[in-house]
């Protein structure tokens, strides 16, 4: 679909929730599906199946540098020969090939001696978590997630033929395997409840939340953005929007539309909101996340 309509959902903590997007509406998550996994990751933690903060596989980074993009890693996203192969249609790399490119220069910083945005890094904990478990990570997010929390819309693309669910015109054309840690696709209503239940539920136990939670501080505005301060946590991106307090949840951008995730924890009924539009800028949908914050 062509234009800037936003399709959003809301919940708020007494109950009440609203939205214009139709429960048949799916959205890619993009860089959602960030929180999800590492929500997967801090419950095998509970488990005692993960160690936050072991060594990563004989590396100098942790599982905890990896959830909060201090490991070092590059991402692939800033390679040019990765966006136009994306843009080409060309099939998803090889992991081999993958690693190739995105490694050719080594570790941007030695861990904890920086923040870098790394797909790489997540890729790697979903490799971990399947290792551990036995299981595709999709079945992973089922079995945590999606099923404990009522969640039908929201399964794991695998294809394009999954993507072809997508609301946005040409979503068949784009396949999901060029997102290496994976996408998860869904309604907005599930989005918005699957969020509202990491701040309202038993999803992960009080300790392990505070953990999650715990953010480093990156900066100030972003110039098209709502941010007044930015910061990232394990699998969150954290900060501040002027008139709403702190905002805390994950932005997804890719080809064909960008989203908007985020819990408003200071407002008076503090309320989740997931938006969707087209086009590539989040911040149009961070932006409208926020208005519809305020709106309640």
């Amino acid at each position: 679909m062509t234009g800037q309509k936003v399709y959003s959902h809301w919940i708020a903590s007494s109950g009440s929730e609203g939205g214009n997007a139709a429960p048949d509406l799916i959205f890619p998550y993009w860089s959602f599906t960030k929180t999800v996994i590492a929500i997967c990751a801090l419950k095998l933690v509970e488990d005692g199946q993960l160690d936050l903060d072991a060594r990563f596989q004989g590396q100098d980074y942790t599982l905890r540098h990896l959830l909060a993009h201090t490991s070092g890693l590059p991402d692939y996203g800033q390679f040019k020969e990765y966006g136009l192969a994306v843009s080409a249609g060309d099939p998803p790399w090889s992991r081999e090939k993958l690693l190739d490119v995105t490694m050719s220069k080594g570790h941007l910083f030695e861990p904890e001696q920086g923040w870098s945005y790394s797909n790489i890094g997540y890729m790697f904990i979903r490799e971990l978590i399947e290792e551990i478990t036995g299981k595709p990570i999709g079945d992973v997010i089922t079995d945590i997630v999606s099923r404990p929390l009522g969640l039908d819309s929201v399964e794991f693309a695998h294809t394009r033929q999954d993507f072809a669910r997508v609301y946005w015109d040409d979503a068949e054309k784009y396949d999901p395997r060029w997102v290496y840690h994976g996408c998860l696709l869904g309604n907005a209503k599930d989005a918005t409840h699957l969020l509202h239940a990491l701040f309202t539920s038993d999803v992960l136990l009080s300790d392990t939340r505070d953990q999650m939670f715990a953010k480093r501080i990156l900066g100030g505005p972003i110039e098209g953005r709502p941010w007044q301060e930015c910061g990232y946590a394990l699998g969150l991106m954290s900060g501040s929007i002027s008139g709403l307090g702190n905002a805390v949840g994950h932005s997804g951008a890719g080809p064909l539309c960008v989203n908007a995730v985020y819990h408003f924890p200071d407002i008076a009924d503090p309320v989740t909101v997931a938006s969707f539009t087209d086009g590539t800028d989040e911040g149009v949908a961070e932006h409208a996340a926020a208005k519809l914050a305020r709106e309640q």
